[in-house]
Order: C-alpha cells, then structure tokens, then sequence
C-alpha cells in the first residue's frame, strides 16, 4: 500500500532594481529582480519547502543554509534537484505540485509553459505533475506595490 504525504511552503523575496528576475528556473525580463543568498527564486524555494515537509524533513534552510558561502548565487535548479535526491532516498516520488505565485508585475501568464517544461525536466515528472498559477494582490501589500514577490505551493508525495 501507497503512503501519501502532503507538504506546504511558501517563501517571499524582496525584488529590487539591479537583480536578476529567476522565476521557476527561467530568467524573466523585468527592471526588478528578486534579492536573496541563492539565484532567489521564489517558486522553486516553495517547491523545495512544500517537497521536504511533505517527507519530514525540515525545510530548504535547514538543508541549504545561507550562511553558508558555496550556496552564494547558486541555481535554485541545483538545490531543487538535491531535494527530489533527498526524499528519493527516503523512498518518495512526487505525486503532484501546486503551486501559486503572487506578483503584481510582470505578468507570469505567458511564461508559465516554459517554466513547467523547465521544472519537470529538473524532477523528472510529468508536466501535468505541475500547476503554476499566478495572481495579483490588486495593487494591496508589499506584493501590490512591486516591492516583493510571494509564493504558495502545496506538494502530494507517496512511498513507493
């Protein structure tokens, strides 16, 4: 019999001029960008923290610290893939992932295809394995103005 497991994560990046703009492992044109130890980028952080509670295992933090030097501008491509290498191990595969991102600018829309090919390549999953939804806070909040980014995701996991 299948053990399924569900996680949550949810993470938040300031975004400033000057930054690079990583948002589910593609780089998004944008004149702000998200601030933070690794590439910061917000959707796969969630992903990663939704995978590791879901199998009990603490958070990306715990396993990726940022005081740590070799994580300093690191892929978040990279720490996703330790990850499914981390609840592999313990005997998990991913069901499936929902995730939701909140930015007021740019839209994500158009870019959400690319980002679901570029994440099911990194786990090795289906495309249909991953939801990406975008919203905004309709101009309320850090999120509303432009000053950060926001993401939701929950993960389904099971023993196999």
């Amino acid at each position: 019999m299948n053990t399924f497991r569900i996680g949550m994560g949810y993470d938040v990046h300031q975004l400033k001029e000057g930054y690079d703009f990583w948002l589910g492992g593609i780089k998004l044109e944008h004149e702000k960008g998200a601030v933070g130890h690794s590439d910061a980028d917000v959707l796969i952080h969630v992903i990663c923290d939704a995978l590791l509670g879901a199998a009990n295992m603490r958070d990306i933090g715990y396993h990726f610290s940022d005081k740590d030097p070799k994580y300093k501008g690191i892929d978040s491509k990279i720490l996703l893939s330790e990850v499914l290498e981390l609840i592999r191990e313990k005997g998990y595969e991913v069901g499936n992932i929902d995730t939701t991102i909140c930015l007021q600018n740019p839209k994500i829309n158009p870019h959400i295809p690319n980002m679901r090919t570029c994440l099911s390549e990194v786990m090795n999953v289906s495309e249909d394995s991953i939801s990406i939804k975008a919203t905004t806070t309709e101009w309320l909040g850090f999120v509303g103005r432009e000053e950060g980014v926001s993401a939701y995701c929950v993960a389904l996991i099971y023993h196999v």
